[in-house]
């Protein structure tokens, strides 16, 4: 099992691509999530008409983080404005009796619009403030603050479930794995050896990506990293696993990826990307029998909400099954291939 793991880790350390795209493009990805979902500090514009507002209130409205554009027509007609001036955000107007907001589609830019125009209300008139507060993070945080941990989970586990997936494919077309079958060597050491050679790099990943996450691009984490280091390396070795049980039913490395749109995809829908208890027909259910639902849901609950050991077990347990069970199937059916 150990020459075995040894000759795997000597193949990865000598091929420069795979060793770039377990350590180095996991990296890339999560920095390119970071910009696009980050802070954009964008300014947003807002339509008025000046001599339909009260003196204050537009003085109020300028002193916002927003760009102020007195129009008459805007008042008068907002949808026909925003359709034809579509570098608007919102139109905001008042009478005696209400004040309306049309925006142009929801979206992150008309939602920087509704705070400037509250801001600017709750400056006018004090006594409308409204205390706004979350017992975990902040008013302020950035998407990728809010979902960052997703992120971190998925990315890990689809590149790691890739590379080993072809490793076994490629052993077999080559016929490496059949020789190995012919020998005395045990089905579980072979599984074994494949699961420590590229769990080892999966370790060397783990470190990386969390540490990357947190001091880097600013990921805050409440809990212990550690915990979060043992998690992340769980659902990397359940990766592991997972890739080489879909790799024996694959004839060629390109049927590996055909299995991502079955088992990549629907798991990142139920990796907390969106609420589970939103989803209709009680389909969340469905993440019960997902990995990646295990492990996204307790980096969440360390980094989020500062769990301890105490508040992640079961998800510890889940994943220590996963890889049990799929070591064990990886086991018997790999059983097809031996000849002697």
């Amino acid at each position: 099992m150990l020459s075995l793991a040894k000759r795997v880790i000597h193949q990865i350390l000598g091929d420069k691509r795979t060793l770039a795209l377990m350590v180095f493009a996991p990296l890339l990805i999560l920095s390119l999530i970071y910009l696009l979902l980050g802070d954009s500090g964008y300014k947003p514009s807002i339509a008025i008409d000046e001599s339909k507002l009260p003196e204050a209130l537009v003085t109020a409205l300028k002193e916002q983080e927003a760009d102020i554009i007195n129009a008459a027509a805007a008042a008068s007609d907002p949808d026909k404005y925003l359709k034809n001036n579509k570098q608007v955000d919102a139109v905001f107007s008042m009478s005696q009796s209400a004040s309306s907001i049309t925006m142009y589609e929801s979206s992150s830019k008309s939602g920087e619009a509704m705070k400037a125009i509250r801001g600017a209300l709750e400056a006018l008139n004090p006594a409308m403030k409204m205390d706004t507060r979350y017992v975990y993070g902040g008013e302020d945080d950035s998407t990728f603050q809010t979902m960052g941990y997703i992120f971190l989970g998925v990315i890990a586990f689809f590149f790691i479930f890739i590379i080993s997936g072809m490793a076994l494919v490629r052993e077999r077309n080559s016929g490496t794995l059949e020789r190995m079958l012919m020998t005395p060597i045990k089905r579980r050491s072979i599984i074994g050896g494949y699961t420590i050679g590229y769990g080892i790099f999966a370790i060397i990943q783990t470190i990386i990506l969390v540490l990357f996450n947190i001091y880097v691009l600013g990921l805050s984490s409440k809990g212990n990293v550690l915990w979060v280091i043992l998690i992340m390396l769980l659902l990397a070795i359940t990766a592991v696993a997972l890739g080489e049980f879909i790799s024996i039913f694959a004839n060629s490395e390109f049927q590996v990826v055909q299995f991502i749109p079955l088992i990549i995809i629907p798991q990142i829908f139920f990796s907390g990307l969106i609420p589970l208890d939103t989803l209709p027909y009680h389909l969340g259910v469905l993440s019960y029998v997902m990995p990646i639902y295990y492990g996204c849901t307790a980096i969440k609950k360390i980094m989020v909400y500062g769990y301890g050991f105490g508040g992640i077990w079961f998800f510890l347990l889940a994943l220590t099954v996963y890889i049990a069970l799929l070591s064990t199937f990886n086991t018997l059916v790999l059983k097809k291939y031996r000849k002697l």
